[in-house]
């Protein structure tokens, strides 16, 4: 399991922190970040849909969802290039091919089946009530990201969005955190996600990670090496005040 983190500065400081002023028991951070899928929203069933949608078109056969949660993490083309992988011969030229056509039938089929994690808008509204601002920052394209978030009826609740492509950069390089965190105003951050990207940009970043036991990921939770795991929503408020 990992170790009680130490909590470290933010990348970007703005001179006093909001956080000194809070009360005792309040959320000791200006910023908490999250990742997309499978963290703050289960979209395993329409990736699934859209990866199999693609697939299919090549001639080859369906993964199934349990499947394909263990592969999203990394954006819409290493998804495909495991799928491909997963179901036969796999090259660039293939994922180039299918990439239109997963992302493509993804936009029109983005939230179908997706739904927020029980305990997500709770959890929420009490960071925004405390005054934390929140951000988003996943691998996920981002034109695919607002798309989602406006499904989900989020337009208002993120400070800061940044997609897989909105840098040249992706998780785990902390420059997409780093972007998310300046963009919601700067400040003592913290991050929460659900896969080794999440655990791996978060640390590069200087930043503690709470990590969820029941998202997206390739490997055991508590192998993630983030600084809490949590079971519910309902945890990631007290975990948090004990980071910090």
């Amino acid at each position: 399991m990992p170790v009680p983190a130490v909590i470290l500065a933010a990348p970007f400081p703005t001179g006093q922190s909001r956080s000194t002023a809070r009360a005792m028991g309040q959320i000791p951070f200006d910023v908490v970040v999250f990742d997309l899928d499978g963290t703050l929203a289960d979209t395993a069933l329409d990736l699934t849909a859209s990866l199999n949608h693609a697939l299919g078109e090549l001639g080859r056969p369906p993964i199934p969802a349990e499947g394909v949660r263990r592969m999203v993490g990394h954006g819409a083309r290493a998804l495909l290039r495991k799928g491909l992988a997963a179901t036969g011969e796999v090259d660039d030229a293939l994922i180039e091919q299918a990439f239109p056509l997963l992302v493509g039938y993804y936009e029109d089929h983005i939230a179908d089946h997706t739904k927020p994690f029980d305990g997500v808008e709770t959890a929420l509204d009490a960071l925004d009530a405390q005054g934390v601002k929140l951000a988003i920052c996943t691998n996920k394209l981002e034109g695919l990201t607002l798309g989602l978030v406006a499904a989900l009826g989020w337009q208002d609740r993120f400070a800061a969005i940044v997609g897989g492509d909105t840098l040249a950069q992706r998780k785990p390089d902390p420059a997409p955190v780093h972007e998310a965190i300046r963009r919601a105003g700067g400040g003592r951050a913290a991050f929460v996600g659900d896969s080794i990207s999440d655990t791996d940009a978060a640390r590069a970043a200087g930043i503690p990670c709470v990590a969820l036991t029941f998202g997206f990921s390739d490997r055991p939770a508590d192998q993630l090496g983030a600084n809490a795991l949590i079971d519910h929503y309902d945890q990631l408020l007290p975990a948090l005040e004990r980071l910090g």
